[in-house]
């Protein structure tokens, strides 16, 4: 998803990142949450989104905060969680690691991933289409096309 100069947990507005997960409804929640907040700002939820699942392997060393579920970073709250987060990646990327390990803080169990150097990505492959589809409701419908 992107959002131009809004930084997001791991990035701010100067820098990106590869957000992934290890499980498909930890993506697609992800994803669901950020893109019904773009439409609850716009006041209307009605929209219909493709999103194409994406299988990567990752290099190098990573911040692993996976026992750390009660980590500041990681507050739900945007004010919260983003600029603690965005330290923490900016200091990662000081030490030379290549991203951060962490639990889905919008799926309960979930893992993610946040590359911080796009050489940490590797080995992109396509795998399914999913369609979002909001009908007037926070709740989307997701299919698989």
């Amino acid at each position: 998803m992107v959002k131009p100069r809004e930084p997001n947990r791991f990035n701010g507005a100067a820098r990106g990142a590869w957000y992934a997960a290890l499980e498909l409804e930890t993506c697609l929640a992800e994803v669901r949450h950020h893109l019904t907040e773009v439409l609850s700002l716009a006041g209307l939820y009605e929209a219909v989104v493709d999103y194409a699942e994406l299988y990567a392997s990752f290099a190098g060393e990573f911040v692993d905060l996976r026992s750390h579920s009660d980590h500041i970073c990681l507050h739900p709250e945007k004010a919260i969680g983003y600029p603690i987060g965005n330290a923490l990646a900016d200091a990662a990327r000081a030490r030379g690691l290549n991203g951060i390990i962490y639990p889905s803080v919008r799926h309960e169990g979930g893992t993610c991933i946040a590359a911080l150097f796009p050489h940490a990505v590797q080995s992109v492959a396509q795998g399914n289409v999913y369609r979002m589809t909001w009908r007037g409701k926070p709740e989307p419908e997701i299919e698989k096309v």
